[in-house]
């Protein structure tokens, strides 16, 4: 059992909840999930809850709060990756894009740029629908940021 490794789901919109579970289980890791309303979540001791109030980056400041050097956050939040990284945890998108301290920068900028086009009434689009590729990439991907949390102890 790894347990003083934690997973924290930024869990509004997170896509790939249960299989976080199954990787947490296997490795026996707790895993927060975290939410501003009510989500149904395994009946597990490895498994909390953990509901905020509700407002703009809650959530978010309840995980960067508390994240660490051997964790590992789940998220599509660039700013709350930006914070997590600067913790020290490992951040890795639902798609198993993995946020790094290489890239966040470039992520900040295009978010930035990407809110300055819709903020001039320009339709851009959305992300990418979330496929099988996404989901196989995310469990290979969270398997391997457990076992680099692992060598850092």
């Amino acid at each position: 059992m790894t347990s003083s490794i934690r997973v924290f789901i930024d869990a509004d919109a997170c896509p790939v909840k249960d299989e976080t579970y199954k990787v947490a289980g296997r490795y026996g890791l707790k895993t927060f999930v975290v939410a501003n309303s009510f989500m149904m979540v395994p009946q597990s001791p490895l498994i909390e809850r953990v509901i905020v109030d509700a407002g703009p980056d809650v959530a978010d400041a309840w995980i960067a709060e508390r994240c660490g050097p051997r964790d590992i956050v789940i998220t599509n939040d660039i700013p709350l990756a930006d914070l997590c990284l600067k913790a020290g945890a490992q951040v890795l998108k639902p798609t198993g894009r993995p946020f790094t301290a290489d890239s966040i920068g470039s992520a900040l900028a295009t978010r930035s740029i990407m809110e300055h086009i819709r903020s001039t009434g320009e339709i851009t689009g959305g992300p990418a629908p979330f496929g099988r590729e996404d989901r196989s990439r995310y469990l290979q991907a969270l398997d391997q940021a457990v076992n680099i949390a692992r060598r850092r102890a």
